[in-house]
């Protein structure tokens, strides 16, 4: 292959991507409802590292360790947004920060 071979394929991996990145994204808002409707939390640093565990157990390269966790920080952190923006509503009765916030910035 040449690099527009190489580049055309980049171009369908990202569509992919994009494609899956959304399907995660609508799991989070949906879990953003339930957590919502449970009062559960909104981090959750268990399932985090859950979360962790399973990617690099299914890394088989050439994606160094580290930054395939950098990048499912990054996941992370955008998916636990979809969940704050979900729960939103209801924390405007209190003082508008999710427990993370609080945990975070207390």
């Amino acid at each position: 292959m040449d690099i527009t071979d190489w580049r055309h394929k980049i171009d369908e991996l990202d569509r992919r991507l994009v494609e899956l990145l959304n399907e995660r994204a609508q799991a989070a808002h949906e879990i953003g409802k339930l957590k919502r409707n449970t009062s559960m939390p909104i981090y959750e640093p268990q399932r985090e590292k859950k979360i962790f565990e399973n990617v690099q157990r299914a890394n088989r390269g050439p994606l160094p360790e580290g930054e395939l966790r950098q990048v499912y920080e990054r996941i992370i952190d955008v998916m636990r947004n979809i969940q704050k923006n979900e729960i939103a509503p209801s924390l405007q009765a209190t003082d508008g920060r999710t427990e993370f916030d609080r945990e975070v910035n207390d």
